[in-house]
């Protein structure tokens, strides 16, 4: 009895959350984007996430030129659809509202090389081709174990090999993916200011100023203050509350 009555709460939810998808989705072509952020919001509030309720909230926020929550959805929704260049193409789009011009400086070194191979695919991208990989090495050695012509025998064996190669490689490359991607906590500055500071106190001198839609990347935290790094590799401290996490 209790699994049927999880099912229909489960169900009725699901209906729910469609429902206010749809509803939403007809308030922004009526250009009525608070109503649609709404209805979208709803859906986030109730514990239902997806890429595209976070891609059309960040729309409906990038209609209303509101720099920060559009790039904060944009940037959820790449969390969770990591290879649609829509959202990528957006968020770019957002990012051209933003007052702060900070420089990306490229890493350099074996460990970009790594990291530049592996960014190529999400991590469950890679585990994904780890799987293809497996599959065509059973398929060489079935075809090795019941070939009777000894070149076809080299064929399969040699083939096997690469194959197993392949699937090392991936499945390592989703695991460095992932690792690296677990350990960045980045952030998106709600604040339509905010210092930065070279200390976590209110009257420590400011490194810079920093404006709403700016992303940063938290390293450490101490009560109310984070300290962050910014793409041009400046770190400092701004206040918790001038800020909000993506992940």
């Amino acid at each position: 009895m209790k699994k049927i009555l999880y099912l229909f709460l489960l169900i009725f939810q699901v209906s729910l959350a469609q429902t206010a998808f749809e509803q939403g989705n007809q308030y922004y072509q009526k250009e009525n984007y608070q109503a649609a952020i709404t209805s979208f919001e709803s859906i986030i509030n109730s514990g239902k996430e997806s890429a595209e309720v976070y891609f059309n909230l960040g729309n409906a926020y990038y209609k209303l030129h509101k720099v920060a929550p559009a790039i904060y959805n944009y940037e959820k929704a790449l969390l969770l659809s990591p290879n649609d260049e829509e959202i990528k193409t957006n968020l770019d789009f957002a990012r051209k509202m933003t007052i702060d011009d900070i420089k990306v400086i490229p890493k350099v070194g074996f460990q970009k090389l790594i990291s530049d191979f592996t960014s190529k695919y999400y991590y469950d991208t890679w585990a994904w081709i780890a799987v293809a990989f497996a599959l065509l090495f059973l398929a060489f050695f079935s075809g090795y174990y019941f070939s009777q012509k000894t070149v076809l025998k080299r064929v399969f064996f040699f083939g096997m090999f690469f194959w197993l190669a392949g699937i090392c490689l991936s499945a390592a490359s989703g695991f460095y993916e992932k690792s690296r991607t677990d350990n960045e906590k980045p952030a998106i500055i709600f604040a339509e200011t905010t210092p930065l500071k070279s200390e976590p106190k209110i009257g420590s001198q400011d490194a810079t100023v920093l404006h709403e839609g700016t992303k940063v990347y938290i390293l450490e935290s101490i009560a109310n203050w984070k300290k962050v790094e910014l793409t041009d590799e400046t770190t400092g401290w701004i206040e918790d509350s001038a800020i909000k996490e993506i992940k």
